[in-house]
């Protein structure tokens, strides 16, 4: 019998729910099914598909819908079973129970993604994609995430890979050989070859800070007639100096800087005043109306937005302003006219941002709209940190392989040319995981949910 053991763990959030789902992985995967499902036979392990039964716990028995996924054409590329059931928490446990007294082994954070990555499914970025589509908080981060997993990065990886392996046996295969044989590879054509993949690795170094930019940030964008005072509080949260004027219309083009929300970076984003006296104008040249345009693209775009109104002013219709994203109503210039009430309706907050009032109250309103909190990483540093090591690994890549160049071009012995391309190649084999310390494993895959 194989060494490897089956794991078994819940995949769907706690709490109740219409159905939850139990994943199993391993060589004993088959034999729990047959040993739990009522109508299973051993006929179907041998052909991918969904299958109705009933579960056994030990105690009574459940409707079920199993997905059997027999190996290598799974995700763990292990045989898989998933077991679809009524999304009872004490059902869901004692059929997890009955898994496990049967020999399944609990599976540890992320354990099925891991075993993904050690059995040749998905290489490290794409592990790394994973984890950051599951901790993904915005748009955004979810589209940045699925680059990721889709493998973006992979792929270019995978390129640069070949250039330099090609690069470097001409370099081997022509110390063999003098300038007068024919197997010998002139300089100008390994030079030609090298300036592609420096190119190459340049070109994965910008698509890779792209999509960290794409996601990076929680983005809130603040919005509202012309003098609501959108640049006042703009500048009182992030520290800008943005212009602040009695005369409509003095912001046009979107600003942006960071505010600090509970401990996380957040994009705060200013944005002109909206009019339907500007956006009203027939010339789609007219600088107002263009600024009008702008401002409605960066609210549609945002994960919040924050509409500010003056205390006392009625409220324009809402619902469209930016209907996929978080909306907070801020009362602002409450030191020049406090609200008629100490809760105006439709008003999340009521602040000054010249006195400070209530600036402690929207972080907090900000912090749970966004999901942020202070005792856990953010979707947003997740995403960094991944970033991060991708930038560093290419960066490195990239500097052995100048070298590299540098080092061909001064003439210098082939066999040192080539040492410098396999330490470039080494680079790119550390950010996808064909070489990885142990210790960069288990950081990331303890960071999983159980049942990933």
């Amino acid at each position: 019998m194989s060494s490897v053991s089956t794991i078994a763990a819940i995949a769907t959030p706690p709490g109740p729910g219409l159905r939850g789902v139990i994943r199993v992985s391993g060589p004993r995967a088959a034999e729990l099914v047959q040993a739990t499902v009522r109508g299973w036979s051993s006929e179907q392990a041998l052909r991918r598909g969904a299958f109705e039964g009933r579960f056994d716990d030990g105690r009574g028995t459940q409707p079920v819908s199993v997905l059997w996924m027999p190996g290598p054409h799974s995700y763990t590329r292990e045989d898989v079973a998933e077991f679809h059931l009524p999304g009872s928490p004490p059902l869901l446990a004692a059929a997890l129970e009955r898994l496990i007294a049967l020999g399944a082994q609990p599976a540890r954070a992320g354990e099925f993604t891991r075993r993904a990555f050690e059995n040749g499914r998905i290489d490290l970025t794409r592990a790394e994609g994973v984890l950051a589509l599951i901790e993904a908080a915005t748009d955004a981060e979810r589209r940045a995430a699925t680059q990721l997993l889709f493998g973006g990065l992979a792929e270019r990886v995978q390129r640069m890979r070949d250039a330099l392996v090609d690069l470097r046996v001409l370099c081997e295969a022509s110390l063999d050989f003098d300038e007068l044989d024919t197997g010998h590879v002139p300089l100008a054509e390994l030079a030609a070859l090298g300036a592609r993949a420096l190119a190459a690795l340049d070109e994965a170094l910008a698509w890779e800070q792209r999509r960290a930019r794409a996601g990076a940030l929680p983005r809130i964008a603040l919005a509202g007639a012309p003098n609501a005072g959108k640049s006042t509080l703009f500048n009182r949260l992030t520290g800008a100096s943005a212009l602040v004027a009695e005369t409509p219309g003095t912001t046009r083009d979107a600003l942006r800087a960071v505010w600090n929300v509970l401990g996380f970076e957040c994009e705060l984003v200013d944005t002109a005043g909206l009019s339907d006296e500007f956006g009203a104008r027939s010339d789609e040249l007219d600088p107002d109306r263009i600024a009008q345009r702008l401002a409605r693209a960066e609210h549609q775009g945002a994960d919040l937005v924050l509409y500010l109104a003056r205390a006392g002013e009625p409220l324009p219709e809402l619902s469209a302003l930016a209907p996929h994203a978080a909306l907070l109503v801020v009362r602002t210039q409450i030191d020049r006219e406090p609200p008629r009430e100490s809760h105006e309706p439709g008003c999340d907050v009521a602040l000054s941002a010249v006195s400070g009032a209530g600036l402690g109250q929207l972080e907090a309103l900000v912090g749970r709209a966004l999901g942020l909190d202070s005792g856990s990483i953010s979707a947003a540093e997740v995403g960094r940190e991944l970033s991060q090591r991708h930038v560093e690994g290419l960066r490195r890549a990239r500097a052995c392989l100048a070298e590299a160049l540098e080092a061909l071009a001064a003439g210098a012995p082939l066999d040192l040319v080539a040492q410098a391309l396999k330490q470039a190649s080494d680079s790119l084999d550390e950010l996808d995981g064909r070489t990885r310390p142990d210790d960069l494993l288990d950081r990331l895959f303890e960071r999983f949910c159980i049942g990933k």
